[in-house]
């Protein structure tokens, strides 16, 4: 894991069961690659899900896209940033962006928009201000933009 002001990095490693009859990555794990990041970014940063659970709310997905620019397959050595790309001034929306690299080649980019959920009221909801604090410290894309808040 490296980390800089825009970006958390990991190591990717392709898993067998990854690969699709053609021998390359199948679509669906682009998503879960994504997914895993964001978790080890999270918990590098200190949020922790099952903190989020007991504070009442957690995240929730409202679209998730990819662009595949290049085949990955089994043995490829890669890494995988992710960042905020947006975020919304009261911090209720989000926008994260994942990219996979082999070198100086970009393979793959995964997009994911949302926001946060009271886990009770199953309502959106604005995370408390402790874990503000924790989220204002992630990095933030080169494109990073702030969504204004709707009035």
């Amino acid at each position: 894991m490296t980390e800089n002001s825009s970006r958390f990095e990991q190591k990717l490693h392709i898993r067998w069961s990854d690969l699709d009859p053609n021998g390359h990555v199948r679509h669906s794990v682009y998503y879960d690659f994504a997914a895993q990041l964001r978790t080890e970014l999270f918990i590098a940063r200190g949020i922790r899900v099952e903190d989020m659970a007991k504070a009442g709310f957690g995240p929730v997905l409202f679209e998730e896209k990819a662009n595949f620019r290049r085949e990955l397959h089994f043995g490829d050595d890669l890494i995988m940033s992710g960042s905020l790309k947006l975020l919304r001034e009261d911090y209720g929306r989000f926008a994260f962006v994942h990219e996979i690299w082999r070198g100086e080649t970009l393979c793959a980019t995964v997009e994911v928009f949302g926001a946060f959920i009271d886990l009770k009221l199953r309502k959106l909801t604005l995370p408390p201000q402790d874990f503000i604090d924790k989220l204002s410290n992630l990095p933030r894309h080169e494109d990073f933009t702030w969504l204004p808040i709707d009035k």
